[in-house]
């Protein structure tokens, strides 16, 4: 039995280690799924900020989309013959001549040295829909132009296409026109950007309309000239710029060889929405491990309880069956002796019988016990409860059992109030509830004989004490002391004859008279039994009060009676 204990005991840890081991396991997963989600809510900001860059890098192609579809030959014959280009060019051209992007169009021929030598060049006029010349026209035009022109070198020989796109950082871009099937070069288009258009209106308002402030999108961008370290553009100006808090680059375009877009992610929604999702997952997941944990120990205390009880009941039936044995054997021997007619003396007669009395007396005793029990477990009625005078039902006890308790060497010391009101008790279960307490303090009273018994009145309940000074209780023992089959294990209890029913019966009785009970115990010093039984009726005739003449002292205030026996 005790191997089993242990192995009892060894499962519950095991399973308590289990569900702490799965719930930490479903913490941490649920954990890293919120990172997850935080990380995959980063991914699709980031796929915004490329989708955006690609959108802003085909507006710069919008107004000439398609120059690449030209017939080159044809081109290069009308400009030959009129010093114009062909109606097709002139259309993509006026296109790009009214984008705001762009400030003016040039045109240098590859064979022209006008950049090395300051010459006038060809700028498109939209009105004359022509190139007319022009000596004034910003440095950075032959830039654009020298750029395409030495790429274009390496390029020449293997290039398939009748056109070729070059930006000069943000600066401009510039078209070289070719003939493939020459693999020569027919000139440079060239179209400086509208800076301020750029930087103080396209640029900021494509990213606040896109990203907005960062409540809205999680987000905030910046676009950054990051050679010249100035910021050019802002989803949101109300922020400033914090190279610390940048999570995030992209290119923007890859076209733009210095300009950056730089991303501070706030996740402020996502994370507030992954947040409520997994205090809300790891409320639930906490409330289940107690509940799992707590019925786990219910269920181990439960079974611990179980065994406990059947432990004492295999010692109580152990300690019955010899209990029942011996008055059966004592009544048997003297039953045996009168009939075989054995005994004639009258002393002799007389001893025999009240042996068989007193054994008889005994076996019912028990019996009534072992019977009340039964029935309490069955949940069959034991009382009958019906208004009744608590103090002379107390007083009667004791006449009759006064000798009793002065033949066991005990003074009784009582206080019991007069005029007390009526309560409703079953008269029966009442002397059995003093009965077994009295005889509770009998059997665990070595030194110190001593019992007192108190009827008081207290607000509107009466109050029935039962003091001894016996061997006392720790609070380990009170807290059982009420259980069927439980007995103190002590040298004194080991040695005094019981069965651990007595105060069993007495609770439950006090319980099926709407009464409460409670103990108070001190090691070595004694015990006090306290029950309260609610009052129904004041008692105002108290002609039928008993005649407390026989008490040894009395005290008219607190209208008491003491009984002494010694």
């Amino acid at each position: 039995m005790k191997r089993y204990g242990s192995l009892r005991w060894l499962l519950l840890a095991v399973g308590i280690i289990a569900i702490i081991g799965l719930t930490g396991m479903n913490v941490y997963s649920l954990y890293a799924l919120h990172e997850n989600t935080l990380e995959s809510n980063r991914e699709n900001k980031k796929l915004q900020i490329a989708e955006f860059s690609d959108k802003i890098r085909y507006r710069f192609f919008e107004s000439y989309y398609g120059l690449s579809s030209i017939d080159i030959k044809h081109l290069k014959s009308t400009f030959r013959k009129t010093g114009k280009f062909s109606d097709e060019v002139i259309s993509k051209l006026n296109k790009a001549a009214d984008d705001k992007i762009f400030d003016n169009i040039y045109f240098i021929p590859s064979d022209s040295k006008v950049c090395q030598q300051n010459e006038a060049i060809l700028r498109y006029n939209d009105k004359l829909e022509k190139f007319v010349r022009t000596s004034s026209y910003p440095e950075l035009v032959c830039d654009g132009m020298g750029i395409s022109r030495t790429q274009m070198k390496s390029l020449i020989d293997d290039y398939k296409y009748s056109n070729k796109v070059i930006f000069d950082s943000h600066r401009s871009v510039t078209i070289a026109i070719l003939d493939p099937s020459e693999k020569s070069i027919f000139g440079y288009l060239t179209m400086p950007f509208n800076q301020d258009y750029l930087r103080n209106e396209y640029l900021p308002k494509k990213l606040a309309e896109k990203f907005g402030t960062p409540d809205q999108s999680d987000m905030h961008v910046w676009l950054r000239d990051w050679v010249n370290d100035e910021i050019i553009a802002s989803s949101d100006t109300t922020v400033q710029y914090d190279h610390e808090k940048v999570q995030f680059e992209q290119d923007f375009p890859s076209l733009f060889d210095y300009w950056e877009l730089q991303v501070a992610f706030t996740d402020q929604s996502a994370v507030a929405a992954s947040n409520a999702s997994l205090i809300k997952n790891i409320t639930v997941l906490g409330a289940a491990m107690l509940l799992l944990i707590g019925a786990l120990v219910f269920m181990f205390r439960s079974a611990q309880k179980e065994r406990a009880l059947a432990q004492r009941q295999a010692g109580f039936l152990a300690n019955v069956t010899h209990e029942l044995k011996t008055p059966l054997a004592v009544m048997q021997a003297a039953g045996e002796n009168l009939a075989d007619g054995r005994v004639t003396d009258k002393t002799r007669l007389k001893n025999y019988g009240n042996h068989i009395f007193n054994e008889a007396v005994r076996l019912r005793k028990m019996i009534e016990k072992l019977l009340d029990v039964a029935k309490a477990d069955a949940g069959q009625s034991l009382v009958e409860p019906e208004p009744i005078n608590l103090a002379k039902k107390l007083h009667s006890y004791i006449d009759e059992h006064k000798k009793y308790i002065e033949k066991k060497g005990f003074t009784l010391h009582t206080t019991i109030e007069e005029n007390l009101p009526m309560v409703m008790v079953d008269p029966n279960s009442f002397e059995t509830i003093v009965s077994n307490l009295v005889e509770n303090a009998i059997k665990y009273s070595t030194d110190e004989k001593f019992i007192h018994i108190r009827l008081k009145k207290e607000d509107e309940k009466l109050v029935l004490q039962v003091e001894d000074h016996g061997v006392g209780m720790n609070n380990k023992v009170t807290a059982h002391i009420f259980e069927k089959f439980f007995r103190a294990e002590d040298t004194l209890t080991a040695k005094t004859k019981g069965h651990g029913l007595g105060l069993s019966i007495v609770s439950n009785l006090v319980e099926l008279n709407d009464g409460d009970i409670t103990v108070s115990s001190t090691p070595e010093e004694g015990s006090t039994f306290t029950i309260t039984f609610p009052v129904i009726l004041d008692e105002e005739d108290t002609t039928d009060q008993p005649n407390t003449s026989y008490s040894t002292e009395s005290d008219s205030l607190n209208k008491e009676s003491e009984i002494y026996v010694n």
